[in-house]
């Protein structure tokens, strides 16, 4: 009887799973309106601005940034934080990834105003949380192989505080200290498809 039920609840469990494994990837996205600036409801204005060495709005990024090079952290500058931020905190999300919400690439936060660059909020003891891989790093861009270019969105936002957070927090912990905190938020996109 044991085994019938076992063997039952296996069946349940594993019914679904076929369309995972011949259907391949799955379709459903997380989308932009699941974003950590569309979830904090903060729209990008012209204050502050985020751009990186290593690529432009809206082009691809290189290859040593990503898994099939050598995963090295983006280098990010940004300018025109508000004279009374505290804080900024960076997160980088891929919308377009097939989960449920946006795969949190980076999450790096209690940086001081004052740090204008990664470098610098490295070197000022900025604390980096946990990525959707459970590790406290950059996680480099890693789309499905076949599918069309992965849009990854960096974003910058400063805070009215400094955020009390102990180091490796995930990407809920930090939208819940981050609320009621925000004064502005920039936005840069880069692009990856594996061939």
């Amino acid at each position: 009887m044991q085994l019938e039920n076992t063997q039952h609840v296996l069946r349940s469990l594993l019914r679904g799973l076929p369309h995972l494994v011949v259907g391949g990837v799955p379709k459903e996205r997380a989308g932009e309106e699941r974003l950590a600036y569309r979830r904090l409801a903060i729209e990008p204005s012209g204050g502050i601005q985020l751009s990186s060495d290593a690529f432009a709005h809206g082009e691809p990024i290189p290859t040593r940034y990503t898994a099939d090079g050598r995963s090295d952290e983006p280098p990010l500058r940004w300018s025109g934080v508000p004279p009374q931020a505290q804080s900024l905190a960076v997160i980088v999300e891929d919308p377009d990834a097939p989960t449920p919400q946006p795969f949190v690439h980076w999450l790096l936060y209690g940086i001081p105003a004052e740090a204008s660059s990664t470098d610098q909020a490295h070197a000022l003891g900025a604390k980096v949380g946990k990525n959707s891989l459970w590790k406290a790093a950059w996680a480099g861009c890693a789309p499905p192989k076949g599918d069309s270019a992965h849009r990854y969105f960096f974003q910058v936002f400063a805070l009215d505080r400094y955020l009390e957070l102990p180091p490796r927090v995930g990407r809920s912990t930090l939208f819940f200290a981050m609320g009621g905190h925000l004064l502005g938020c920039a936005v840069l996109i880069g692009t990856y498809r594996r061939s």
